[in-house]
């Protein structure tokens, strides 16, 4: 996910990772992608016999580390076929994992039935949130949480894109920058608390003397609370 300073006319989503899928990895490929899943990880609970859904899942990189971290079954949802296709197939004796096509704002998945949500670097692609949180509190059981991702605000407030390589063209996928204030205010209204925020740097691995130290991603964990209503 390299940002580029010269202005590509950027793609709607399903355009982009119709072009992108092919050479999509199933794994953080980038330096932000890097320090998004590291902050990420530290806020995500134990995932030991649980049902975890990924919801825009792409190529499967949290429905891996889901199983790898004892999930009992994962569900990955994403509006992309040729994304989902890049999924690997990971067998395992103790856990179950489903892909279903299927957009952000209507799950196709019963009230209460996700232990833990994981949503990373896909809201961005949506012009408004409401609704997706709306789903995502209402599978959530009550005590569930969520695990929702961005781009960090200040880089596209800053002028950067969304951008990757194809065919030997550079392309900008499109985001809509979501403020804290528009989050919390999503969550709020479905009954969603914004319980833990992180706002990471490039990991030092990835930094170099012309690397910003502005923040590169936003985490934030949504807890849904006993005894919801939804």
């Amino acid at each position: 996910m390299p940002f580029f300073r010269r202005k590509p006319r950027p793609l709607p989503s399903l355009d982009a990772y119709a072009r992108w899928a092919a050479t999509y990895p199933p794994e953080a490929h980038n330096a932000l992608m890097r320090a998004e899943e590291d902050a990420l990880l530290a806020l995500l609970p134990p995932l030991d016999g649980r049902i975890v859904l990924d919801a825009a899942c792409g190529s499967g990189r949290y429905l891996r580390i889901a199983l790898e971290r004892g999930a009992r079954c994962v569900i990955g949802t994403d509006n992309s076929w040729d994304m989902l296709h890049r999924v690997p197939a990971h067998p395992s004796a103790r856990s179950m994992q489903h892909l279903v096509l299927s957009t952000l704002d209507s799950l196709p998945l019963a009230d209460a039935s996700i232990d833990v949500a994981i949503c990373g670097l896909a809201i961005g692609h949506l012009p408004r949130i409401e609704q997706s949180f709306a789903e995502l509190a209402r599978v959530l059981v009550p005590g569930g949480c969520a695990l929702v991702s961005d781009v960090h605000p200040f880089l596209f407030l800053g002028g950067a894109q969304r951008t990757f390589e194809s065919g030997g063209r550079t392309y900008a996928v499109e985001h809509t920058v979501h403020l804290y204030s528009v989050i919390h205010a999503a969550a709020a209204a479905v009954n969603l608390q914004v319980d833990a925020l992180r706002e990471p740097r490039l990991l030092p691995e990835d930094r170099t003397d012309r690397t910003p130290g502005a923040p590169v991603a936003i985490i934030y964990r949504l807890a849904k609370a006993h005894g919801s209503p939804r």
